[in-house]
């Protein structure tokens, strides 16, 4: 029996690489069902609200969600559409896996796998301004928020994305020595749970700054990585850049019921239409959909087309240095699959 999931096109380019991905997964001989539902600007045009109830309610019932990039509009109280998902659903682990599929790169072989706690942090939005004079905005604050649940959750699951993808060691990366009571929390709490895999993953703690400049002086003494929010968000990007740019870089959001899958880089909208967006990101994140819903098989197809276009053959679209098309780049990799 097919799996029904969740697909949300997107804003600018996210129909046409969704429409590509959807080919070659079904190529690929993935057995899914799409209930397809709308978001972002495509949503407020249509419905009038960016993230219409039916498509959460949607979500809710399939609980996975393929989702293309996401545009959200000024002044609808959202700070982002994104965001507004995964707090819906307390999807509190972003997976952001970082492997190389191109050779002639600064480094090659990459393979690395950060997750990020999603829901705290400095992220929560928790700010306001200070009035001092007659200014009302003389100061501002924000409030960064970490729990010992929300710690303990994303880094236990952390230890066991290691166990169960083979991985050898977790690093956490932390600002402790700053800040002694969010940051040492975290920290803590972390230590912890290294504890209960000893003799089964290996486990680091380093400062956040030195970890940024060791994943670009050497990246290969990494394995998985796990931080708070923000630090989180900055340095995905980081290891996005150490295998091609964000347009290689897939994510997945994983709640305890629902789970997201989704390209990280924007709607592009200049280059929207134009049939020259690379699908490839948004289609790494539906082989780690596919893995999620338990067909393993096509997942490991497309990540060997992947390997065999984009590694070994000649065919890029433009973002990569080449100048084929969408639909060039989409027929390689389903004829890469057979």
């Amino acid at each position: 029996m097919a799996t029904e999931i969740t697909v949300i096109p997107g804003d600018g380019i996210g129909p046409e690489v969704t429409e590509a991905v959807l080919e070659i997964i079904g190529a690929a001989g993935a057995d899914l069902d799409y209930d397809r539902q709308l978001a972002g600007i495509a949503a407020l045009d249509q419905n009038r609200n960016p993230l219409p109830d039916e498509t959460l309610d949607s979500i809710r019932r399939t609980g996975v969600a393929l989702k293309g990039p996401l545009t959200t509009p000024s002044g609808t109280g959202f700070r982002s559409i994104n965001v507004a998902i995964r707090k819906e659903f307390d999807m509190f682990a972003n997976v952001r896996p970082a492997r190389s599929l191109t050779k002639g790169g600064r480094y090659e072989d990459v393979d690395l796998v950060l997750i990020r706690e999603n829901t705290e942090g400095l992220y929560v939005g928790v700010e306001h301004y200070i009035g001092m004079e007659g200014d009302p905005r003389a100061a501002a604050e924000s409030v960064m928020i970490i729990t010992r649940f929300g710690a303990e959750r994303v880094t236990r699951y952390a230890f066991e994305y290691a166990k169960q993808n083979g991985r050898s060691k977790v690093t956490l990366a932390h600002k402790a020595n700053i800040l002694k009571y969010t940051q040492g929390l975290f920290l803590e709490v972390g230590r912890a749970i290294a504890k209960e895999y000893e003799g089964e993953v290996a486990f680091e703690d380093k400062i956040i700054d030195a970890t940024a400049m060791q994943l670009v002086l050497n990246p290969y003494q990494f394995d998985v990585l796990v931080m708070e929010n923000m630090f989180g968000d900055i340095l995905s990007d980081l290891m996005a850049g150490l295998v091609g740019g964000l347009g290689m870089a897939p994510a997945g959001n994983l709640g305890a019921r629902e789970a997201m899958f989704e390209a990280v880089h924007g709607s592009a909208p200049d280059i929207a239409g134009k049939g020259v967006a690379n699908p490839t990101a948004l289609l790494l994140a539906a082989a780690m959909m596919l893995d999620h819903v338990g067909q393993p098989d096509p997942a490991q197809r497309i990540r060997n087309a992947l390997d065999a276009v984009l590694m070994h053959g000649t065919v890029r679209t433009r973002d990569l240095g080449g100048s084929a098309s969408t639909r060039e780049y989409t027929d390689a990799l389903i004829a890469a699959l057979a």
